[in-house]
């Protein structure tokens, strides 16, 4: 995911957005844990995905204020 469709979101989308991303987050360390996991690097994308999302959420509020 870049930057620029993130930006494209409103808070709300970021936001159930941010929901689904933690979810897959929760079931990769779970594969993890039980040694399903196939893609690991997957792992580091979600975590970068989370922080990009959250960045760019607080950004808008922010800007609304």
């Amino acid at each position: 995911m870049k930057a620029e469709e993130v930006r494209t979101k409103t808070l709300d989308e970021l936001e159930g957005q941010l929901g689904d991303l933690k979810k897959e987050q929760f079931n990769l360390r779970f594969q993890k844990a039980t040694g399903q996991l196939e893609n690991v690097a997957r792992v580091r994308q979600v975590r970068r995905d989370i922080a990009r999302v959250k960045t760019i959420a607080a950004q808008k509020r922010d800007a609304k204020k």
